[in-house]
């Protein structure tokens, strides 16, 4: 029998096994749940952690990190709630910065900007002069047959009036010269190209003006007549169409820019963006207006609506009337400065309400240029004829920019304002030399057809307005161009709240395009599309909006710039 030392021995020798065993374990226990927590993380191809994320959805509500795999949102929320269910090989550290959806233009000319970049820039020219010397550099380095130029605005100008061809005949007597004002509604030609389209002063100008003083052409044309001179310019060949897109999109990304809306293509282009997007070559998203011609509307009416995960063919553009810069928008009375002067509509009304008409029969979406105040009523009246009893359209109005009072109301019946803040800051200058007082109060008037329609989709229409998404954003709250003039803004009343002008840019502007399940804020499910910023563009002071660049621009998870 043990003795008592002996006892206490044993069971302090029993204890201490037990002890050790415990301890040995829990240990394994908890390697082993630390084992399976490590395992239990789900691996996803990308994090962004410690950010300031400006989600645009239904509360505009912020998170701090989100978890991406396969181009999609899959989680967001704090940093702890991401780090402990998911973990990747590409985390981003944004260290506070700030993240919003990819930025959606809503109107631009994309192909078009593309092609300038190819051609003489006269944007910020302040005379003829000036036009001829970047015309003569371009030469030099070119030695173009045929010379195309984009952006010149006498507006800008010393004495604001057209020009004339003398100059362009005077230097370039035998090469064939086509200038195109910043609106893309007027051009200026020299007399070999007059020649070359067969223009004379018999020739008819219907839906627009073939301009003659003193009996003899001035070498400027108006919207319709223009096409005489489009169809002898020689086509860009395949190599310069490539180059033209990939250049554009290399922009794009650069200014945050993830979506564009082209407002106006050709069949021909529209596959050759989406044969570059399949090649994996373009990762741009395009949502294409086909050009609404009767040899476009026939094609697509039969083919039907083509979506791909990256372009999204559903819409057609048709062109009201002409630009108020060259007078071509259409007006209900005379123009201020030219009384005798409407400008015109481009079509017939009866011709307008027949391709309204087949469009409305089908799932397509219509999307019309209306500048003057008579363009928009007699669109608007066409789409409410048209559509009634049909839910769900979201036919836009392009630009809006004139409306009479009594044609508000027809945008609280679901047709959407697609508008562009710049044109207000860009046009202030001379826009109530045209319009007069009284027509200036709702005219550029955003505010008021927000209010009425309860959304506004909002872009540039570059290149005739600079690229960059931060001047409109500006010119949307402030009022103001990005010289910060005028002080207080102009016709303030029609200013957008910045939480709607990011919306119009993102997620009405998805709406607008059939597109807000799946992008145009930063929700589980939808396409991982984001910028990041190193500056609130909810809190910085408003003159340095227009200074703000992206850091970093993703599309679909895949970082683009």
């Amino acid at each position: 029998m043990l003795n008592q030392v002996g006892l206490a021995w044993f069971f302090y020798i029993s204890n201490t096994k037990s002890i050790i065993m415990k301890s040995i374990v829990c240990l394994l226990t908890s390697l082993l749940l630390f084992s399976c927590n490590q395992k239990s993380k789900i691996a996803v191809d990308s994090i962004v952690t410690d950010a300031t994320i400006y989600l645009v959805n239904k509360d505009f509500g912020n998170a701090s990190a989100m978890a991406i795999d396969k181009g999609k949102i899959i989680a967001i929320g704090t940093n702890e709630e991401i780090a402990s269910k998911y973990e990747s090989e590409n985390t981003i550290e944004a260290k506070g910065k700030f993240v919003y959806p990819g930025l959606i233009d809503a109107h631009c000319h994309f192909y078009g900007f593309g092609l300038s970049l190819q051609e003489v820039d006269l944007r910020g020219t302040k005379s003829m002069e000036e036009i001829v010397a970047r015309i003569q550099a371009f030469q030099k380095d070119k030695n173009p047959s045929f010379i195309v130029g984009n952006g010149w605005d006498q507006n800008d100008w010393k004495i604001k009036k057209y020009p004339t061809k003398a100059i362009l005949d005077k230097y370039f007597p035998n090469v064939p010269v086509v200038l195109n004002r910043i609106d893309g509604h007027a051009i200026i030609v020299n007399s070999k190209v007059l020649k070359l389209a067969g223009i004379t002063k018999d020739t008819e100008a219907i839906g627009g003006q073939i301009e003659i003083a003193k009996g003899e052409l001035t070498g400027i044309l108006v919207d319709n007549p223009m096409e005489l001179v489009f169809k002898i310019i020689p086509k860009p060949n395949r190599k310069t169409q490539i180059a033209a897109l990939l250049d554009a999109e290399k922009i794009m990304f650069d200014y945050g820019l993830t979506t564009i809306n082209d407002a106006g293509l050709s069949p021909d282009v529209i596959q050759l963006i989406d044969s570059l997007q399949k090649a994996k070559a373009m990762k741009l998203n395009i949502y294409a207006m086909i050009t609404a011609n009767k040899e476009n509307i026939a094609l697509y009416l039969k083919k039907g609506i083509y979506k791909t995960d990256q372009l999204n063919v559903r819409s057609f553009k048709l062109y009201g009337d002409g630009a108020l810069g060259s007078r071509g928008a259409c007006l209900h009375k005379g123009y201020s400065d030219k009384p005798k002067q409407f400008g015109a509509l481009l079509s017939s009304i009866s011709d307008l309400k027949e391709i309204a008409r087949q469009i409305a029969g089908s799932e397509f979406q219509l999307n019309s240029h209306a500048i003057g105040d008579s363009a928009n009523t007699v669109l608007l009246k066409i789409y409410k004829d048209v559509l009634t009893g049909k839910k769900d359209r979201r036919w836009k109005i392009e630009h809006a920019q004139v409306i009479r009072e009594a044609d508000y109301d027809y945008f609280k019946t679901g047709i959407i304002p697609s508008v562009q803040p710049t044109h207000a800051t860009s046009d202030m200058y001379w826009a109530k030399e045209r319009l007069g007082k009284d027509r200036m109060k709702n005219a550029y008037a955003y505010k008021k057809l927000l209010d009425k329609a309860g959304i506004i989709a909002l872009g540039t229409d570059f290149p005739v307005e600079e690229v960059n998404p931060m001047l409109t954003f500006h010119a949307a709250v402030a009022r103001k161009d990005s010289k910060n003039y005028p002080e207080g803004g102009f016709q303030m009343e029609n200013a957008l709240s910045r939480e709607e002008t990011l919306k119009g840019m993102t997620i009405w502007a998805a709406f607008s395009n059939f597109e807000e399940k799946e992008k145009g804020s930063l929700e589980i499910g939808k396409w991982a599309d984001y910028v990041i910023y190193d500056q609130d563009l909810m809190k910085i002071k408003e003159e340095n909006i227009v200074k703000m660049k992206p850091l970093q621009t993703f599309v679909k998870g895949n970082k683009v710039k």
